[in-house]
């Protein structure tokens, strides 16, 4: 199962793997990492609940991607900085929203969210 974003000075455990889709299966709406074959209830909670948690620690470990980028891009060293408003129009948010990611992003830059969970910066 998938264990929590580590913090910077914990090795990073990898969730439960998602397991890759051949085009001609993944192309079946029908067809979801092979739940659908999955006979037993105990088996399929398991399974589907791992596949929950791998995607949950995917979708964490974007946003702090996210977050960085976004820090980056507005970094006022930088001769091509971004505004909030260019980031957010590129990332599809909010202009409040992509202020508060910046900050989110110099936060991990700086170290400053050791100890933590994930924290959405909302």
């Amino acid at each position: 199962m998938a264990e929590p974003t580590p913090r910077r000075n914990e090795p990073r455990l990898r969730p439960a793997p998602l397991l890759f889709e051949p085009a001609e299966v993944a192309a079946d709406p029908e067809h979801f990492f092979d739940l659908e074959s999955i006979d037993d209830p105990a088996a399929l909670l398991a399974r589907a609940t791992e596949l929950t948690l791998a995607f949950q620690a995917a979708a964490d470990r974007a946003v702090e991607f996210q977050a960085l980028a976004a820090a980056q891009l507005a970094d006022p060293r930088r001769f091509d900085r971004l505004t909030a408003a260019d980031i957010a129009g590129r990332a599809e948010w909010t202009e409040d929203y992509a202020k508060k990611m910046v900050e989110f992003g110099r936060d991990l830059m700086r170290g400053g969210v050791e100890g933590r969970e994930h924290v959405d910066p909302v």
